[in-house]
């Protein structure tokens, strides 16, 4: 398995790397990053990665096993899901030369590393769940009450 080169930044550093590339006019490069990085962000963010995901670690499964613990996925859906995830190289596919054919789907070593960011944001939803919940309630209420244009999106 491959290790992974996985940088991870403080927010600090991260916001400052950015700041700099806007203050030194590199558009493009930055463009060139979010694009990535949005690309990647939309792979992960998708509701069936993140659950093969959760499911794969505890170790390898067969196709019929993730289905079985996925309710609600398609055949097709988990298919590309699995495609998609072996493709950027989180999962690998092991097949078995028995009869009939036995596949392994497992997390990759890139895969394990997505792991902790998976588990943490989730925690992050449960542990904030009310106070966005209270923050829409209010929005929801303040749009309701102001008059049609009256709402200024830019602040």
């Amino acid at each position: 398995m491959e290790q992974s080169n996985t940088r991870v930044p403080t927010p600090d550093q991260e916001l400052a790397e950015l700041k700099g590339h806007l203050r030194r006019g590199n558009h493009a490069e930055l463009r060139e990053g979010c694009k990535a990085g949005a690309e990647l962000l939309s792979l992960i963010a998708e509701k069936w990665t993140v659950l093969v995901v959760i499911v794969l670690s505890d170790g390898p499964k067969r196709f019929k096993e993730l289905q079985r613990s996925l309710a609600g996925v398609s055949q097709r859906m988990l298919t590309l899901t699995l495609r998609g995830l072996e493709r950027d190289g989180l999962i690998s596919r092991t097949v078995f030369p028995t009869v009939p054919p036995r596949v392994d789907y497992a997390l990759t070593d890139l895969g394990e590393s997505l792991r902790a960011p998976i588990f943490a944001l989730g925690q992050w939803a449960r542990d904030n769940r009310t106070l966005i919940e209270a923050a829409r309630a209010r929005y929801d209420r303040s749009a309701e009450s102001a008059p049609a244009g009256d709402r200024n999106v830019s602040g």
